[in-house]
């Protein structure tokens, strides 16, 4: 465990003297192995820059790494690319965003120069690619991309950056699960911490999401001293970290829309059930199921790892889900419905009545959205 914290200790001087990209650039990171809502959070920020009058009008791009993806180096994320080749995440924001470039590219640097300079894309040659200065790698990436035809990104909103030591980001925003403070967790394995807590003071905003709706000055307070914030300001939403320097702490609550159809086919008469059978593959599905017990009775429940790709069993599973509660719906998250449509052998029983529950970020304060919203415009 030494040996880990030394490693993630040297990782971070490392990205504290990487220089940043091109073009602006936002990071939405954590220190925690998963269920943050960094996904809802990114729609959140590009929403902002849509309505923007200093972004609205650029070219707004989205980088991530594509988790469990099966294609190679840099992608262009289009709206009928498959989970598989996209990975979940990077293909629902593309289609809630249709207008915004959604790319996929485990080296950050590379996405981002492809991202502001995608002229680069149509190098053909490794001669051609060393004249501009291009490394092998960088040349390789830029010959598998299928898709080329985007304009130069005026900004980029990075999902999951933080750990890439190579690129420093404009802004760094780290949220933190409400449910679950930092400093009372411990590095993996032994629990979730994926990176050291005290990297929570390497960004320029610490957001707090999942919070409960309405929160008060008081509740803010205390929760800002379980990260060790002190002399926090709620209204300001500022406060003082452990190394003296002055931290922007927001507090952010999840909400849920109206179940949508996953298939063309799903019967919209199923959503008027009063009970349903979910099935998700999420790192923690507890909010979800805590969202659709104010409406609805949950009969059965069946939980894959997360980012799971469905197979054939999975749908017998579904389908005998289907036969024991036949007039319960079926439900699902937004990201696993990415991976549902990619699964060949969902059977009609399963499309006729598969729903998704559409998820929100917003912030708990007009006074935070300000905040943030300044913060976005002021990038240069």
């Amino acid at each position: 465990m030494l040996i880990y914290r030394l490693i993630l200790k040297a990782g971070a001087r490392r990205w504290r003297k990487s220089a940043g990209a091109d073009a602006p650039t936002v990071c939405v990171g954590n220190v925690t192995a998963g269920g943050t809502g960094k996904t809802p959070f990114t729609e959140l920020t590009l929403r902002l820059l849509q309505d923007s009058p200093r972004w609205g009008a650029s070219n707004l791009a989205m980088l991530s790494r594509g988790y469990k993806r099966r294609s190679r180096g840099f992608q262009q994320v289009m709206r009928d690319s498959t989970a598989a080749f996209a990975g979940d995440e990077p293909l629902q924001i593309k289609k809630k965003f249709p207008a915004v470039t959604v790319a996929v590219d485990k080296n950050r640097i590379e996405g981002c120069d492809f991202l502001a300079h995608p002229e680069k894309l149509a190098i053909g040659s490794f001669k051609a690619g060393k004249a501009a200065g291009m490394k092998r790698a960088a040349v390789r990436s830029a010959r598998r991309c299928k898709d080329k035809d985007f304009p130069a990104a005026g900004i980029i909103v990075m999902d999951d950056a933080l750990q890439f030591k190579r690129l420093h980001a404009s802004i760094n925003i780290v949220l933190v699960d409400y449910n679950r403070p930092v400093f009372q967790d411990r590095l993996l394995p032994f629990g979730r911490l994926r990176d050291l807590p005290s990297r929570l003071w390497d960004a320029d905003m610490v957001v707090v999401t999942k919070c409960p709706r309405n929160m008060d000055g008081w509740e803010k307070t205390t929760f800002a001293s379980k990260l060790r914030i002190k002399d926090f300001n709620p209204t300001e939403c500022t406060g003082t970290g452990p190394d003296g320097k002055r931290v922007t702490l927001l507090f952010s609550y999840t909400g849920y829309l109206p179940l949508e159809p996953v298939f063309p086919e799903t019967d919209p008469r199923y959503s008027y059930s009063k009970s349903v059978v979910l099935f998700t593959g999420i790192a923690d599905d507890t909010p979800v199921k805590a969202r659709l017990s104010d409406d609805y009775k949950i009969v059965h429940s069946i939980s894959f790892p997360d980012h799971h790709r469905f197979t054939r069993g999975d749908m017998s599973m579904l389908s005998a889900a289907v036969r024991r509660f036949p007039i319960s719906t079926l439900v699902t998250t937004e990201k696993d419905a990415q991976r549902l449509l990619d699964c060949p052998s969902v059977p009609a029983e399963v499309r006729e009545r598969v729903f998704m529950l559409p998820v929100e970020t917003a912030f708990e304060s007009e006074r935070e959205l300000e905040i943030y919203k300044a913060a976005l415009d002021a990038l240069a």
